[in-house]
């Protein structure tokens, strides 16, 4: 396995989890009454996702190599190479993650656009910029796509039996969708906090909602490399927050 580029993948999921944990979990639980302080909470949260980052890093560098998926630009970088050889793994990333994120902000849009009204008044101060781009857009990925999406594709390769070779196209596709689907629930939770217990149809908004983003970058991982989900995510979220706060 490549060392160098699981312990960089690890760092560069760390600081998501902090923001998340520093700026958006108060604004989450302010009206919930906590059965340990804050600060506890805080600490909890940070270290969990901190470890899942971990786990996601090393599980996506040590699978992806056997099934096609890739982190190009950070793999030239821990290799040693030339700065211009990692920005030439970066340059054909930059038109899809454009195109990407651009679909992504209107995923965004659309979902609070037509939030239901159990949802809408559930809305307390919006989640700050710096979280969502950290945790969001570069958290997530190693989480969902780096970690969950590569090992899916590696489990449903194994499954049918193959040694060698990549999977073929229904595999990765499957692992796209159960990874998004996976990607949208993992959003229930913080709704449960204020709406307790969450109808089967918010359940359901959430999930879609959320998974529908999550298929663009799957589909961005998988053609191009994690960095064009990473840049799609983290501008969907700028162009979002640009547009409605």
């Amino acid at each position: 396995m490549n060392w160098k580029l699981a312990l960089l993948m690890g760092a560069i999921a760390t600081p998501g989890p902090i923001a998340i944990a520093a700026l958006a979990l108060p604004i989450l639980v302010e009206a919930t009454d906590l059965p340990v302080p804050i600060a506890t909470l805080q600490l909890v949260s940070a270290v969990q996702g901190i470890v899942l980052g971990a786990i996601a890093a090393g599980l996506g560098t040590l699978l992806g190599p056997r099934v096609g998926l890739r982190a190009p630009v950070l793999a030239a970088w821990v290799g040693g190479d030339r700065r211009d050889r990692w920005g030439d793994s970066l340059k054909p990333q930059l038109v899809p993650a454009a195109v990407g994120g651009l679909l992504g902000a209107g995923v965004i849009l659309a979902f609070y656009g037509l939030l239901p009204a159990a949802l809408r008044e559930t809305q307390g101060a919006p989640i700050p910029l710096l979280a969502r781009v950290l945790y969001g857009g570069i958290t997530e990925e190693v989480l969902i796509r780096w970690g969950l999406m590569t090992l899916l594709a590696w489990g449903l390769w194994r499954l049918l039996g193959r040694r060698s070779g990549r999977p073929k196209t229904i595999a990765i596709a499957v692992a796209i969708v159960l990874s998004a689907l996976a990607f949208g629930l993992a959003h229930v939770p913080a709704v449960a906090i204020a709406l307790n217990p969450v109808p089967p149809a918010i359940v359901a908004y959430i999930t879609l909602g959320n998974a529908a983003f999550g298929l663009v970058a799957g589909v961005l991982f998988w053609r191009y490399g994690l960095e064009a989900a990473i840049l799609a995510h983290m501008l969907a979220h700028l162009l979002a927050y640009g547009v409605r706060g």
